[in-house]
């Protein structure tokens, strides 16, 4: 389904940006107004794909996709594009008449912090500054290949704004619950939230996202944001039954077999 393109574009466009500084690329290249972002040691969408950021540059598009795709390939990745209101028509035209494949579409929520009143009697956890510490229990949490911390350690320590790392540990089982906050000026970006799946259905994604919402809002946030793959129905009951509402999505595209 395409995207809904009478979005509010400077809303679009500022949330972009912050999500970009809350999980940044190890290599950021620019093409007119789009974006290449690469990063070798980890897999992450959000770190490896174009992203355009003004609808109206669809100039050269099949020449600046094939120049941005030898990028991707001399990484040893495959090219992605993500598709956001922001990107341009055209471009989409071209993917879809070459047999590029669109998949996962990510939904982008906000709060306002300034007039929510978060969940009461859950207990308040402080976040951690141990990055080391942070990147384990990420890993633990999702199930990610352990392989994957020194290029966690990478992104997570390359955030420049203030960060709150969140682990909700348990005596006997160690790490059950993660989430990463950063608060950019006035935004909480609210990252990489997750439960164990042993350890899902007793509160605790509630429990970590009202602590790191609070931080937040103690250190001046008045809107929270978040991404949630729009298929994900429990996490979307969560987020709406706090008052997250939706402000944009987006999507990517890959190469079909007949691309």
């Amino acid at each position: 389904m395409p995207l809904a393109r009478d979005q509010n574009l400077p809303l679009v466009r500022r949330l972009e940006a912050v999500g970009f500084r809350a999980w940044p690329a190890t290599s950021v290249q620019y093409d007119g107004s789009w974006q290449i972002r690469l990063s070798g040691g980890h897999p992450s969408k959000r770190l490896n794909c174009v992203v355009a950021l003004d609808p109206s540059d669809s100039r050269d598009i099949g020449i600046r996709l094939e120049k941005a795709a030898r990028k991707f390939e001399a990484h040893g990745r495959p090219i992605l594009v993500r598709e956001t209101p922001l990107t341009p028509k055209p471009l989409i035209d071209l993917m879809t008449a070459e047999g590029w494949e669109r998949f996962e579409e990510v939904v982008t929520l906000t709060l306002d912090l300034t007039s929510i009143d978060l969940p009461e009697g859950t207990l308040d956890h402080l976040p951690s500054h141990d990055v080391g510490r942070y990147v384990d229990a990420d890993l633990l949490v999702h199930g990610s290949d352990p392989g994957l911390k020194p290029a966690l350690a990478e992104v997570v320590s390359a955030i420049k704004p203030p960060t709150g790392l969140f682990v909700i540990e348990n005596t006997q089982d160690g790490p059950v619950a993660v989430a990463l906050c950063v608060q950019d000026n006035d935004l909480a970006g609210i990252m990489s939230l997750a439960v164990r799946a042993d350890w899902r259905r007793r509160g605790l994604g509630v429990e970590i996202l009202t602590a790191a919402l609070r931080w937040a809002r103690m250190r001046g946030a008045k809107t929270a944001w978040l991404q949630v793959v729009a298929d994900n129905a429990a996490a979307m009951a969560l987020y709406s039954k706090l008052g997250f509402v939706e402000a944009y999505r987006y999507a990517y595209w890959r190469k079909g077999r007949s691309a």
